[in-house]
């Protein structure tokens, strides 16, 4: 499945005019990295694909539509998905990519 290219740009319209913020096709989606660390991605499986601390995982997994990133069956600590529905909100939809823009840029 391509990403989601009405996802991709609302994401590009949130990150828009930040400094150090490009674009990567990975892993089957359309990936917005920070000074070459990806933060998030509009994934090839639909929705966000969500970088954040991996202290903050468990507690974020808790909210509505949030799963565990997996990579070849294997949960990805620090590595979210975020479903569609989870982020139809102008405001919801800042938030996570607010939230992997902090944590990319921390590294």
């Amino acid at each position: 499945m391509a990403y989601d290219d009405q996802l991709a740009a609302r994401v590009r319209d949130v990150v828009g005019g930040q400094g150090g913020v490009t674009e990567k096709r990975m892993f089957g989606g359309l990936a917005f990295l920070v000074d070459g660390h990806l933060a998030v991605s509009a994934s090839g499986k639909g929705g966000l694909l969500v970088r954040v601390e991996p202290e903050r995982t468990d507690a974020l997994l808790e909210e509505p539509g949030v799963a565990p990133f997996e990579m070849r069956g294997r949960p990805m600590a620090g590595w979210l998905h975020v479903s569609t529905e989870a982020i139809e909100q102008q405001d919801a939809l800042e938030r996570w990519v607010a939230l992997g823009l902090r944590c990319a840029r921390a590294l």
